[in-house]
């Protein structure tokens, strides 16, 4: 039996689910964390990204700075967290460190996405007596849609694959499977650690595009 057959085996093992230490257990603590991160960048950069985008100010400057960012390697953020005062504040270094990272593609095509609007559509919604309040919600937004929703689903598979760094130090999630079979050498339990985080990445993006479907602006207007 192959490396792939014994990482199967493990992943049908009912005992390697159970416990503090099983893969349920782990899979929760994985989804809380990039849940938490996600839903913090999104209160962070949506905003922001928006806002500049309707004003048609001081956007670039904002997603350059944002994708300075990415140029620090997460883990390396991380690492200097530990070494502060937060290193004893449990999953806190690790869900700002995400944050910082799913910030940069939120910000960047929620921006895109409102300055993309055509300005003879804007005009067009102003000469129709629409209020700065009307033309952001009934127009900007719906048009910026697509793009808010890309940059979604590019932080949220960004987080849920990076978020095995926790393991890094010392906290839970999918990564801990991972390093334990590295410390005991089980390579198909690394396999079978890896194969978790990707499917549940491919679960997470199929499942931003469904709602993506369903929630789309513009598909509520053609069955309406």
């Amino acid at each position: 039996m192959g490396v792939l057959g014994e990482a199967w085996t493990w992943l049908t093992t009912g005992a390697n689910w159970s416990g503090e230490s099983g893969a349920a257990h782990r899979l929760a603590e994985h989804l809380y964390v990039s849940g938490v991160a996600l839903a913090l960048a999104c209160a962070v950069a949506l905003p922001v990204a928006l806002y500049l985008g309707h004003i048609g100010k001081g956007g670039a400057l904002a997603v350059n700075l944002s994708n300075t960012g990415r140029a620090v390697p997460v883990f390396a953020v991380l690492a200097l967290f530990m070494v502060s005062p937060l290193r004893n504040a449990g999953y806190v270094p690790t869900v700002i460190a995400l944050v910082l990272f799913a910030v940069p593609p939120l910000l960047t095509n929620a921006y895109v996405g409102m300055t993309e609007v055509d300005r003879s559509v804007r005009e067009a919604a102003r000469g129709m007596g629409m209020s700065g309040r009307q033309l952001f919600l009934r127009v900007e937004l719906p048009l910026a849609y697509p793009m808010v929703m890309t940059g979604l689903r590019s932080a949220a598979v960004q987080v849920v694959a990076t978020a095995t760094i926790a393991a890094m130090v010392g906290q839970g999630g999918l990564g801990r499977i991972i390093t334990a079979g590295f410390n005991t050498y089980n390579t198909p339990q690394v396999v079978a650690g890896a194969v978790l985080v990707a499917v549940l990445a491919l679960l997470v993006e199929a499942v931003l595009v469904g709602l993506d479907r369903l929630l789309s602006p513009l598909r509520r207007r053609r069955t309406a």
